[in-house]
């Protein structure tokens, strides 16, 4: 019987097997060759697109530093520009006119009285005491719309043509507790009805007067200040006294129209509702077009508006967009007809147990002391 084990070294040897182990062994080694042949292909052309890439970006980012280098030269020579510009200007006001105090009033005889310093430009003012606007024009003209006017351009501080109004009294409004200011707000009458301001105040304390002595200012001055007495007496001056008015808005941070509008119309609201007389649908349609007469967008810092209620009490809203130095561009809002809407909005700034402003309702009642000691007819002839 013969084993299996005995034929595998016959197979080994034979030459057939060999033949086919040497085709299997080169067979591999071909295609070896042929498979690293495309590897270092693939290999050069991602070395190339490497090379090229890195150029690339090299390049990109020494051109970005060249425009940051050129760039932020340029910043700093306007910058050092401006700031020397800067120092030329404050060097000329301080040449031309003297600084402008922070305080707004000073003592005199025991009364105060308003700060009042002319500007480089030789115009009469009125400090406030707040950085940002640091004074209040102590007259300004305002050339109220006529009923067939046109209304593009209403109104502007500098146009001759209109009325002449003098500062009562200014302060600053501030919301919430922590006291963030928002406007500097300013109550000025027009010089030449002064004289009825005068004549109805003094007739309120002394009938038979045309000014009054320190004891009669001081019970003026307490009534005033008194919440209920305070407001009946300017409510009735506003109604029956047919004094033209101004309330100049200055803001002192950015804001916008819609912030401006509720706070005036939460105001008048507060106070209509107090009194059923006000519940009617005429008054409604007042508070309707004194809102729509604000559906605006913002209002940037040092802007001004005019609050104008004239002897009728008729209320007119104008808005001065111009900047600095430039030519004024006084936009007119919108007109509302019914007295009672601005007289109630006045009253917020004016007298109550609440008002909007009590460094402005402190200030007003010391400049009305001003007019009611010198003679009714006086005041406005001392300050043409």
């Amino acid at each position: 019987m013969i084993r299996p084990t005995n034929l595998r070294p016959v197979l080994r040897s034979s030459p057939r097997c060999q033949q086919c182990l040497r085709r299997s062994l080169f067979s591999g080694k071909g295609s070896s060759r042929v498979s690293q042949d495309l590897d270092l292909n693939k290999l050069n052309s991602q070395r190339r697109d490497y090379e090229r890439h890195r150029t690339i970006f090299l390049a990109a980012g020494a051109t970005a530093g060249i425009i940051s280098f050129i760039y932020t030269a340029w910043k700093l020579k306007k910058a050092l520009a401006e700031q020397a510009e800067k120092q030329k200007d404050k060097a000329a006001v301080k040449c031309d006119a003297p600084p402008i105090p922070k305080e707004t009033f000073k003592t005199e005889a025991g009364e105060k009285r308003k700060i009042v310093v002319h500007d480089e430009e030789g115009r009469v003012i009125v400090p406030t005491g707040n950085s940002v606007v640091p004074a209040f024009p102590r007259n300004i003209e305002v050339k109220l719309p006529s009923a067939e006017g046109d209304n593009s351009i209403a109104a502007t501080i500098s146009d001759k043509q209109g009325n002449e109004y003098t500062l009562v009294g200014l302060g600053v409004r501030t919301v919430t507790f922590i006291g963030i200011q928002v406007y500097m707000v300013g109550f000025y009458v027009a010089t030449q009805d002064i004289a009825k301001l005068q004549h109805y105040l003094v007739k309120k304390i002394n009938p038979t007067a045309t000014t009054l002595i320190p004891s009669e200012k001081d019970a003026l001055r307490k009534a005033l200040r008194d919440a209920t007495e305070g407001e009946e007496t300017w409510d009735a001056l506003l109604r029956d006294s047919d004094c033209r008015s101004v309330l100049r808005i200055v803001p002192v941070r950015d804001t916008d129209f819609h912030h401006l509008r509720d706070g005036f119309v939460r105001a008048i609201a507060a106070r209509s509702q107090r009194n059923p007389a006000y519940n009617d649908e005429t008054f409604g349609a007042a508070m309707k077009e004194f809102k729509a007469l604000f559906n605006r967008g913002s209002v940037p810092k040092k802007q001004e508006l005019l609050l104008c209620r004239d002897g009728k009490g008729a209320l007119t809203v104008m808005f001065n967009s111009s900047r600095g130095k430039e030519e004024p561009k006084v936009e007119l809002l919108g007109k509302v007809e019914d007295e009672r809407l601005s007289r109630l909005l006045w009253l917020n700034y004016l007298a109550g147990s609440k008002v909007a402003s009590e460094p402005a309702r402190e200030s007003i009642i010391e400049g009305v002391m001003e007019f009611v000691e010198r003679p009714v007819g006086t005041v406005a002839s001392q300050v043409v």
